[in-house]
């Protein structure tokens, strides 16, 4: 009996994997043992004391409130917070600079195309971390300094301590405005709808672009006519030795953004190109046959059969980007692992812990991007009949 279920695979596979699993636990709780003997030893802290510790430390870049006399926790927010506003503004960015180069790659144009391919080529070759040095080195430190900034418009100003927008603060018209917005933009999608049904029962189209254009753009501007202008602009003004007011973007934010972006860009680039380029010629000629333009066919045919090939290798280079957001320590950008990974841990001597929440925190992001993407992918793949 004991033999013949030693010989059956399903029996052998299960005792295999039984004991691989009783040797990692063994391996980890041996790790974890260590760990705790070397700590009690050395006087390192086990718990989670510090979290309520004050910090005493300021930092340049906060989104929420924090000062020197702040707890390691609101530190560690704002390290949080400051992460995923490098995320939020490149993810966007990155997109659109990549799906741009990637359809230029395919441009009939020559001098288009090799742009494009000597950019992707460039990009891609260079290490992200000489390309963050590159930017905030010997580009944005070697901008004039306040006095002499490069002004664009009045508006925008560029100079080494940063980048400074123009900040909008609204008037009493912004919520009549900002409700003009918001019905226009339901009503445009509630047209399309109604526009994409009607085209599947009876075939005719419905000009939903030019219907859409006129709703977000009219009802905003008649709210503008009737309640006056929605907001005004606060432009930043030379006071002392420096500029004050509007939107301060510090250099550190500014080096980071550019080098994630044109670095992931590239990478995408040669994404969308792969993609396109994978959907057969045959449907091009097949839109071609039933009266399309190419503008449409691309658009109706060919994008969406490519989004299907270019989603999940898409979803890594964005997973890249919130990771190789970390480099952002050799620039002096105030990010999580700045704040909490260095002088949190510096501090506090609380390694295995602060360690421990840090690679949480990017498994977390990272995990939350890849969800997102795979339930896009999931909804639009290929479905088989």
């Amino acid at each position: 009996m004991n033999a013949a279920l030693l010989n059956d695979p399903r029996v052998r596979g299960l005792f295999y994997q039984g004991l691989l699993i009783a040797v990692l636990g063994a391996l980890l709780i041996g790790g974890a043992y260590n760990a705790y003997v070397n700590m009690v030893a050395r006087g390192i802290p086990m718990g989670f004391g510090f979290w309520s510790q004050v910090a005493g430390f300021d930092i340049n870049l906060h989104l929420i409130p924090y000062s020197g006399v702040s707890t390691y926790g609101q530190a560690f927010w704002v390290g949080l917070a400051n992460t995923l506003l490098v995320a939020a503004i490149g993810i966007p960015l990155t997109t659109l600079l990549g799906f741009a180069v990637g359809l230029a790659r395919l441009s009939p144009n020559w001098l288009l195309s090799r742009s494009a391919l000597l950019y992707t080529n460039i990009m891609r070759d260079i290490p992200l971390l000489l390309q963050l040095l590159f930017w905030y080195n010997a580009v944005l430190k070697s901008l004039p300094g306040p006095r002499q900034s490069i002004s664009v418009g009045g508006l925008v100003f560029l100079n080494n301590r940063g980048l400074f927008l123009p900040a909008p603060v609204p008037l009493s018209g912004a919520p009549w405005f900002a409700a003009a917005a918001g019905a226009a933009a339901l009503a445009a999608l509630l047209y399309r709808h109604w526009a994409r049904r009607r085209q599947e029962l009876t075939g005719a189209q419905a000009p939903v672009g030019w219907v859409s254009a006129g709703l977000l753009i009219g009802l905003p501007a008649m709210a503008i006519a009737g309640f006056g202008a929605p907001f005004a602009l606060d432009v930043a003004k030379l006071s002392g030795f420096n500029l004050r007011g509007g939107i301060p973007v510090i250099p550190e934010l500014a080096a980071l953004v550019f080098g994630l972006v044109t670095f992931t860009a590239a990478f995408i680039a040669e994404i969308v190109r792969a993609g396109v380029q994978a959907v057969a010629h045959g449907q091009v000629e097949a839109a071609a046959a039933l009266g399309l333009h190419r503008g449409l066919a691309d658009r109706l045919v060919v994008v969406p059969q490519a989004m299907r090939l270019i989603v999940p290798p898409l979803t890594s280079q964005y997973v890249n980007l919130v990771k190789n957001s970390s480099l952002a320590v050799f620039v002096g950008y105030p990010d999580l692992v700045q704040i909490f990974a260095g002088t949190v841990l510096n501090q506090t001597q609380a390694a295995v812990q602060v360690m421990a929440i840090t690679m949480a925190v990017y498994l977390a992001i990272s995990i939350a991007v890849a969800v997102a993407l795979n339930v896009y992918n999931a909804r639009h793949a290929l479905k088989e009949r």
